[in-house]
């Protein structure tokens, strides 16, 4: 995701206190053991309506308290946050859970031709995530290259996240409280913000606008 237009900023949870000292977290962990599923989708990150291809990835917040870990799952046609989750820990669980979120809030049926697209991290080459994608009628998808080409718009969301939320608000006191935050700017983000990519409005608003194409009758010749 790119910046933040200055008309659409969330609002501030307080001021943000010195940043903390510590090393990197590495929430991508390569599993070449593990069974990879097929390139479907060849760095063609485009998507003519919502849920055909969904993107995930991990990232990290830094907390008074420790670590917080971030799953996420995008939808490419609206850029619209469909699933989440926050936790202190980075086990399949994590990203697992916010696959689970998406899921369910999006309805989505073992016929809907949806593609997950993601990297090739331990958590979702792992035999619970892939079995959950196949459970749900979902194809999984990883880039046979593995560089950052391959999962691009997911990293950019991440990229996005840290400038517009962590950077400006955090750190924060522990878990609990990051969660919260990052629970508003997800609304926001999904809601108010508005996205160069989508003709300058909000997901929800792109979205809307799709399903209502499909409502209207053809144009006569």
């Amino acid at each position: 995701m790119g910046a933040a237009c200055p008309e659409s900023r969330p609002a501030r949870f307080g001021s943000a206190p010195a940043p903390l000292s510590g090393r990197l977290r590495r929430t991508t962990v390569p599993e070449p053991s593990a069974p990879r599923p097929p390139d479907l989708v060849d760095r063609d990150f485009t998507a003519s309506r919502p849920d055909q291809p969904w993107v995930a990835d991990l990232t990290y917040v830094r907390t008074w308290s420790g670590w917080a870990y971030v799953a996420s799952v995008l939808d490419v046609y609206s850029r619209m946050i469909t699933g989440w989750q926050v936790a202190n820990h980075m086990r399949t669980e994590l990203p697992l859970d916010a696959l689970e979120t998406a899921l369910r809030r999006r309805r989505i049926k073992k016929d809907s031709g949806l593609i997950h697209p993601s990297d090739r991290g331990s958590h979702y080459v792992s035999i619970r995530y892939t079995d959950r994608l196949t459970d749900s009628g979902t194809s999984a998808s990883v880039g046979s290259v593995a560089d950052s080409y391959d999962n691009a718009m997911a990293e950019a969301l991440n990229g996005t996240f840290k400038a517009e939320l962590i950077e400006m608000q955090g750190p924060w006191k522990d878990v609990g409280q990051a969660e919260r935050a990052i629970f508003q700017w997800i609304t926001w983000y999904n809601e108010e913000r508005l996205h160069s990519a989508l003709d300058y409005v909000p997901p929800a608003e792109y979205e809307e606008a799709f399903w209502r194409s499909r409502k209207q009758p053809p144009q006569s010749a």
